[in-house]
């Protein structure tokens, strides 16, 4: 039998000097692993096990919905006779409700880029990364922007009419404040929950309730001319 190892913890990034410690690797530095032969190599199987089961089950739920659901296509395409309204597929349909609203350099090329620029940033805030609440800390000043960009978002959606999307940001708004009132050691547990939501995925699911709101009017709730009409109607 091999002599037991001793565990000591310590703050280090050479794995090859201390094989035997477990190092705490501060923001401030990375792991070394760039070295010709080492005995231990980083890995991460628990997340490539969690995206090799996501990707079958995703595999596995387009087969099924492919075997037992017709793709939805219309007729062939006729050049002399325009359908009215002119949808586009489904995924671009929340972009296309946008142009109804606001101008196409707005709704086709800015909101887009914002909203893309914003999922690739924020992750790399140090607030996301540490993983806590978002107003667990500094709550004061994060609740004064939070109510300085709330009002200018209801602001904004108020003056171009779009009135379909102010109910996901007033239903985020709404449970944002009830994070920023909560302690971690609420007895409601729906409030612990809240609480220890970070700024990436308040941002995330306000951006997965419009995205899936617009696209579910465009796809239903339009009709001629791109006007509003009851799906259950002729």
């Amino acid at each position: 039998m091999s002599e037991p190892k001793d565990f000591v913890a310590g703050v280090d990034s050479d794995q090859r000097r201390s094989p035997v410690r477990v190092a705490f690797v501060t923001r401030r530095t990375s792991a070394q692993v760039k070295v010709n032969r080492e005995d231990q190599v980083q890995t991460f199987p628990e997340a490539l096990f969690r995206s090799a089961l996501a990707i079958e089950l995703l595999a596995i739920g387009l087969v099924l919905v492919s075997l037992f659901f017709n793709a939805p296509l219309e007729g062939i395409a006729d050049p002399t006779h325009t359908p009215n309204p002119a949808k586009a597929p489904w995924y671009f349909l929340g972009l296309q409700e946008l142009l109804h609203y606001f101008p196409p350099v707005v709704a086709g090329v800015l909101v887009p880029t914002v909203l893309i620029v914003a999922m690739i940033v924020i992750p790399y805030f140090n607030i996301n990364i540490e993983a806590t609440g978002l107003f667990l800390v500094n709550r004061q000043k994060r609740l004064r922007i939070f109510y300085f960009v709330a009002i200018g978002m209801m602001i904004f959606l108020l003056a171009f009419h779009v009135y379909v999307a102010i109910a996901p940001t007033v239903l985020i708004a709404a449970a944002m404040l009830v994070a920023a009132y909560s302690k971690p050691d609420s007895p409601s547990r729906f409030r612990r929950y809240l609480v220890g939501k970070p700024m990436a995925y308040w941002v995330m699911t306000w951006y997965l309730l419009e995205l899936i709101l617009l696209t579910a009017i465009g796809t239903w709730f339009r009709g001629p001319g791109w006007s509003f009409v009851l799906p259950w109607r002729s």
